[in-house]
């Protein structure tokens, strides 16, 4: 039987350096971010309701969205991200039940809107939750991406805090040390899964 492992955490507190660790440990991932991308690329149906839902302004000239664009809108907006959501959720959704149907014994859900999304929640066994200090992830999220101070804030706004996370959490991952720390803790997480 397939154990799945969601694993979330905030932006910038260091969730998808922990999924490339897990793959390293050859530990299936499926990245819902991934997915994502997937359901709106062009010629998608996906990428033709957002066009429909916000306009064409929001393409690119060869087809593709306007992932900037967009992301500026919906995170300054929150009804337009609960539109963005109400589209690409069910699409998003669907496929990654498809490949969770194919994985092996441990298969990790890779996904920031995890808890957010309880359809997304209903599909893992365990939950495991990436956390960092408040400061250290705007620090991280203004170096990572060039964001102003207002912009970070307004990303990690938008999301659940850690401490709401943490009311779903089956394990925390303290990610404001060291890598060599991080990857510590999850070994010790990876122990436990094959002793269960």
């Amino acid at each position: 039987m397939t154990k799945i492992i969601g694993l979330t955490g905030g932006i910038a507190c260091g969730k998808s350096m922990v999924s490339e660790y897990l793959r390293q440990k050859e530990i299936p991932v499926i990245d819902a971010d991934l997915v994502a991308r997937q359901v709106v690329e062009p010629g998608s149906i996906g990428l033709q309701q957002i066009r429909d839902a916000f306009g064409a302004q929001y393409l690119l000239a060869d087809g593709s969205l306007n992932r900037e664009m967009l992301g500026r809108k919906v995170f300054a907006e929150p009804e337009a991200l609960k539109r963005l959501n109400a589209i690409t959720g069910p699409l998003i959704l669907a496929e990654l039940k498809s490949q969770l149907r194919e994985a092996g014994s441990v298969v990790v859900l890779d996904a920031a809107l995890l808890l957010e999304e309880e359809q997304y929640h209903q599909l893992v066994d365990q939950v495991w939750v990436v956390t960092a200090g408040p400061e250290l992830q705007l620090e991280r999220l203004i170096q990572r991406n060039g964001y102003s101070f207002r912009q970070a804030k307004n990303r990690i706004a938008s999301q659940m805090t850690d401490a709401q996370r943490g009311v779903y959490a089956d394990a925390v991952i303290d990610n404001s040390g060291t890598r060599e720390e991080t990857w510590h803790q999850v070994d010790v997480l990876l122990a436990g899964l094959l002793t269960e």
